[in-house]
């Protein structure tokens, strides 16, 4: 796995996943629209950590400088 997802793609990638996880503990987002909105959050912190997208891959995009 090459790295995909540059620095600034990951700060916001963390902050969008640390919100909708909040929004959901805080029961803001509830529902299967909550649940649904939270896994999303947990891959976008994933993706973030492991600097990998697989999305980025199967359409051939990156964020990262060569």
């Amino acid at each position: 796995m090459n790295a995909n997802v540059g620095k600034l793609d990951r700060i916001v990638r963390i902050v969008a996943g640390i919100v909708l996880a909040v929004l959901y503990f805080n029961g803001t987002l509830t529902g299967t629209l909550g649940v649904v909105l939270l896994v999303v959050g947990i891959v976008l912190i994933l993706t973030a950590l492991i600097k990998f997208c697989p999305l980025y891959r199967v359409i051939g995009m990156s964020s990262c400088r060569k």
